[in-house]
């Protein structure tokens, strides 16, 4: 049965590092959360390839029209047209520790990624979650490939799309970024999940350009240190299509503990 198109207004809340697509050139996985207070999985995003008055940021809430997918069965991916996506707000304000986001985000959190997976086995969803780790014992960063595959590359370099080189190429991570964490149950044996953050890639990025050697401690000082000390971390995680079993940390929230005060960035 063909579904219906909807015109949907959600808050950006995600938006991971871009990689190579299936179809297209590159994508971003982003999550976003409706006016009526639900998750939305929207693809495909072409993000850096979208026109500069269509290049919403996290916090912004945007119309864009999309339909429930066909080939994705995880209750909260939705097909958008690219076309259609409007921005309607300034993004929300992080003054009053994050306090404009928190209104929005806040009431679908989650009490921990083995409650979020239990729901999941049971009922099929979420999909998409938000919680507080219990406790975070370190940033664990592994070495991976520094170049893109030939057939990713063959992608990215589909020339039509780059319209004579004015877009430059999307540039590989040359590391993979894990945070260990638990959760509070006695049963919880600890959990190393992938973080995929747009943010992060992007300090790695150009904080080994900046910092040379030594962009591994400036990188360790904020996603490690002080988002585990100064920040209340939380963490935005979603399944993979063809392994719904596995999560990764799509985003980072990291409002400042109001007992500490101050701002991380």
């Amino acid at each position: 049965m063909q579904m219906a198109e909807e015109v949907k207004r959600a808050l950006i809340v995600v938006r991971t590092y871009p990689t190579p697509a299936k179809t297209g050139v590159e994508i971003s996985c982003t999550a976003a959360i409706t006016n009526d207070g639900k998750w939305l999985r929207l693809f495909p995003i072409p993000y850096r390839f979208l026109p500069h008055d269509q290049r919403f940021r996290k916090y912004q809430w945007i119309d864009v029209t999309a339909i429930k997918s066909t080939k994705d069965s995880r209750p909260e991916s939705y097909k958008i047209k690219p076309e259609s996506i409007r921005i309607v707000t300034a993004p929300l304000s992080s003054k009053h520790e994050w306090s404009a986001r928190k209104t929005v985000v806040y009431p679908l959190k989650s009490h921990c990624l083995c409650c979020l997976e239990q729901a999941r086995k049971t009922q099929g969803h979420p999909t998409l979650g938000f919680f507080k780790p219990y406790r975070i014992e370190k940033l664990i960063i592994e070495a991976d490939t520094a170049t893109w595959s030939d057939a990713q590359l063959g992608v990215l370099r589909q020339g039509h799309l780059f319209e004579a080189g004015k877009m430059q190429e999307l540039e590989k991570i040359p590391h993979k970024f894990f945070y260990k964490f638990f959760c509070e149950h006695d049963t919880c044996n600890g959990h190393k999940i992938s973080c995929t953050d747009w943010e992060i890639g992007e300090s790695c990025r150009t904080w080994k350009t900046e910092y040379g050697d030594q962009w591994e401690s400036k990188f360790r000082e904020t996603y490690e240190k002080r988002m585990i000390e100064t920040a209340d971390i939380h963490f935005f995680v979603g399944t993979l299509h063809q392994h719904p079993n596995r999560w990764l940390i799509v985003g980072l929230f990291y409002p400042p503990y109001s007992a500490k005060g101050g701002y991380l960035f």
